[in-house]
């Protein structure tokens, strides 16, 4: 699962446990000893619009929940 960092704010992130569509990834964790992406993050919550400015909702996900990446999506079980 070799993929640029950039590459990832085009797709939609989905959680394979319950099909749910968590949103778009607005931004990456990497290791800057190893450049290794270590999570993801979607801005999340159930009140998206209203926490716009708001990081407190957003979800992080850690590398080892990602399953699958594909060109539109990624599969992540949460």
């Amino acid at each position: 699962m070799q993929d640029k960092g950039m590459d990832f704010r085009k797709k939609e992130v989905i959680n394979i446990t319950d099909a749910t569509r968590l949103g778009y990834v607005q931004d990456v964790c990497a290791d800057l000893e190893t450049g290794k992406i270590t999570s993801i993050i979607v801005p999340g919550g159930p009140n998206k619009l209203l926490n716009f400015f708001s990081s407190s909702n957003d979800i992080i996900i850690e590398w080892d929940k990602i399953k699958s990446i594909g060109e539109d999506l990624i599969l992540v079980e949460l």
